[in-house]
């Protein structure tokens, strides 16, 4: 659509618009939240096919929110930090009436009768849903390629001539290239080992994965319950720190939720670093590293320098037992969190004829769950079983507990911690996918944080000889999240991003 609207911005102008530019021309009358529902509905329609984002769409359900936006506005009533953005939301938050499927077959048509509670605070916050978010399956993948309602495809594409399709990240591929796309102007995303962060540094987005008990686990399909953390995906820090605020708070019905009052991080922000220390960890400085991605780590120093910073070099000794550690705790847990899935209480039954309970058990979690879920409960229920639990759980735990260490020592010496967001830019599809260990190796640099249940965000921070984005990464003390959003905002107006996908869905 074409048609110029109240302001005289095309839709395209609407769907240009973050969330804090959004919120403010509604506020002020300059459009109506039901024009900017309406905008972002036509994009996510028209680039479907293409980019494969959401697994389903609900534009009556970004308009009704959009509706009652501006019948409250038009009351003169106060309206919310989110008021009149339409939202994705990845498709593992519970939304009443609509599927839930964690983009796995065995939840194919399971529609809760509940709200998760990050979901139920933005919509009091005056956000609307465009639609459910796709994802890797139960959020187990780095490229969004486990999906069993297929892979999502980044709207980014190598300057080198070719047209090669690109992974958005994982698992939160489908809310990073939504974003991208101008499909939506923010979404909820998940991080249990970099699954925000890491998407986030691919498709040149931004994204905060907060303290690990900041955002409630309620209603949230789990994978590894100590590390899964809901945080905000947007294009800009601003964006970030206002989803943030509305999605976080102490919850009850969540045992690990932080009982602590939430921060104002939108009126925090501030640039200007002078007396802060940044730490770099040489640990991270590998051998082989790649050559753009090393040359946007220095670009990031010398802005945060220029912003009045004090670098330091940091050490986290224990980094290169981060990632085996990880997986051995996360599928650990995931085996765990997933024998819930035994086609008993809902979502798909296999009842092979003449078949006993055990069969159906079998015959139910073999088609319903997808390769790389199956190979980390089977990862999993290995070191949890007898004989193999103090030799491989036992000893990653107390790894874990290093690693925390580590960081508690480091932030003796600095405020916060610069490094890369994920070791290369987005990789085709297909490129690393009959390889676990090599896909396993794209959360090098974002894992650290995930087991000490650090703030950590990732900020764009320029494109690579391909003209794809690389994302820097800003490490945080626990509760510190302000400390993380100003650095990520020092980098932001530094590195002055403006690179976007072109449009050729």
């Amino acid at each position: 659509m074409t048609d110029l609207n109240s302001s005289g911005l095309t839709d395209l102008g609407l769907t240009d618009l973050g969330v804090a530019a959004i919120r403010s021309g509604v506020a002020s009358g300059d459009f109506t939240a039901v024009e900017v529902a309406e905008a972002f509905n036509a994009n996510v329609a028209a680039a479907q096919d293409a980019l494969n984002a959401f697994i389903v769409a609900t534009p009556d359900k970004a308009i009704e929110a959009a509706q009652a936006v501006d019948a409250k506005r038009a009351k003169g009533e106060a309206l919310g930090k989110m008021a009149g953005v339409p939202i994705g939301m990845k498709d593992l938050f519970a939304t009443v009436g609509v599927q839930t499927t964690a983009a796995s077959h065995i939840l194919e048509g399971f529609t809760p009768q509940y709200e998760s509670t990050v979901s139920a605070k933005l919509w009091d916050a005056g956000a609307g849903m465009l639609g459910k978010l796709n994802l890797d399956q139960f959020a187990m993948g780095s490229s969004n390629e486990t999906s069993y309602f297929g892979n999502v495809i980044s709207p980014w594409r190598r300057n080198d001539g070719g047209n090669a399709p690109l992974a958005p990240g994982g698992s939160s591929g489908g809310s990073s290239a939504a974003i991208a796309a101008r499909l939506c102007p923010a979404a909820t995303g998940t991080d249990t080992g970099g699954s925000i962060r890491q998407p986030a540094a691919f498709t040149g987005i931004t994204g905060i994965k907060p303290t690990y008990g900041r955002c409630s686990r309620w209603g949230v399909v789990a994978f590894a319950s100590s590390l899964d953390q809901a945080g905000p995906m947007a294009r800009d820090v601003t964006d970030c720190a206002i989803m943030l605020e509305a999605m976080a708070g102490f919850d009850p019905k969540d045992s690990t939720s932080l009982n602590l009052p939430v921060p104002e991080w939108e009126k925090g922000l501030n640039a200007d670093l002078t007396g802060k220390r940044v730490g770099i960890p040489r640990e991270y400085r590998m051998d082989g590293m790649d050559a753009d991605v090393a040359k946007s780590w220095d670009d990031g120093i010398a802005w945060l320098k220029d912003a009045g910073a004090t670098i330091v070099d940091v050490s986290l000794p224990h980094t290169k037992y981060a990632l085996p550690a990880y997986y051995i705790i996360a599928p650990a847990e995931a085996s765990s969190n997933l024998a819930r899935y035994d086609g008993v209480r809902y979502g798909l039954r296999d009842l092979p004829d003449g078949s006993n309970l055990q069969d159906m058990y079998a015959a139910t979690r073999a088609a319903g769950f997808g390769a790389e879920v199956r190979r980390r409960i089977l990862i999993g229920t290995y070191v949890l079983s007898a004989g193999f639990y103090d030799a491989y759980y036992t000893q990653a735990q107390k790894v874990r507990t290093l690693i925390a260490r580590d960081f508690a020592q480091a932030f003796e010496e600095c405020d916060v911690i610069l490094a890369p967001t994920a070791p290369s830019a987005a990789f085709a599809l297909g490129e690393n996918a009959e390889d676990p260990l090599k896909m396993y190796l794209n959360d090098v640099f974002a894992v650290p944080a995930s087991l000490a249940g650090l703030p950590a965000m990732s900020v764009p921070a320029g494109v690579n000889r391909e003209g794809l984005p690389l994302g820097l990464q800003i490490i945080g003390k626990a509760f510190d999240e302000q400390g993380v959003l100003n650095a990520g905002l020092a980098i932001e107006q530094r590195a002055n991003f403006t690179a976007r996908p072109g449009k050729w869905w």
